[in-house]
């Protein structure tokens, strides 16, 4: 599959795992071309103006908007992917194209997407890990703790919105998971620093992101090859604007 050329997929199923989190199946013949090591990559999802996924009539010029999100799971067999979408709503009952999309879709109906695009590398030689993420990093960092050694050791801290959206996770018996409702940051300071070199994988909201950076390489001083740190999202801005964001950021901080 070409990554910049978008194809039809069909939603499966779909199934409300926690309270604010929603699971689609997406199932289409043109996911036979995605690689066995496509998990942990990501796909877009392609959206007209209105938000909905139509993209026929489309203004001349005008290009669809675009919402990136996690392969969780990949049934190369079935030519499925498995992704999760954060129920994003907010007081005022409003939610993001993708958020809004997941939440409604239903068996049959039909979207464009982009991708795989590539995956995000963690360093595993190390003496132990450091894993943070908040709900819309949590299936990628599903993916990267079942890649680790069997032996590793360290913590993941995940943010969730409430205690009812923890969920199973597979990780070595090294491995202990934080879930936390507190800010993402703030949890992680919170956990003794260990002995030895670590390795850190960090993906959550703009802010939060600029805490754990300031934290994992300005305080702990972790070097730049035992560290991906990204963020997701941005509180209140939406996908366009983020990316402007966090390129700028990138720029001043690289």
């Amino acid at each position: 599959m070409q990554p910049n050329r978008p194809q039809t997929v069909t939603v499966r199923s779909s199934e409300t795992i926690t309270p604010n989190m929603q699971r689609l199946v997406l199932q289409g013949g043109v996911l036979s071309s995605f690689n066995d090591d496509c998990e942990g990559g990501y796909i877009k999802l392609l959206f007209n103006a209105e938000g909905g996924t139509d993209l026929s009539n489309m203004p001349d010029g005008m290009r669809p908007a675009m919402r990136t999100y996690t392969i969780r799971r990949f049934m190369a067999e079935e030519h499925a992917i498995e992704v999760d979408f954060v129920r994003h709503i907010t007081q005022d009952n409003q939610c993001g194209f993708a958020s809004r999309w997941a939440m409604n879709a239903q068996i049959g109906d039909t979207i464009e997407i982009r991708g795989p695009g590539d995956i995000s590398s963690l360093n595993h030689s190390a003496d132990w890990f450091v894993f943070a993420a908040d709900m819309t990093a949590l299936p990628a960092l599903s993916v990267k703790v079942k890649q680790l050694p069997t032996d590793a050791k360290g913590y993941a801290v995940i943010q969730v919105v409430s205690e009812e959206d923890v969920q199973p996770l597979e990780v070595p018996a090294g491995i202990k998971v934080h879930w936390v409702t507190e800010e993402l940051s703030q949890a992680v300071r919170a956990l003794p620093w260990q002995d030895g070199q670590a390795s850190a994988w960090v993906a959550c909201e703009f802010d939060s992101m600029r805490g754990l950076r300031q934290y994992l390489r300005n305080e702990k001083e972790l070097e730049r090859d035992f560290i991906y740190i990204s963020s997701y999202w941005k509180q209140g801005v939406a996908e366009d604007g983020h990316k402007v964001i966090k390129q700028q950021d990138a720029q001043e901080n690289n």
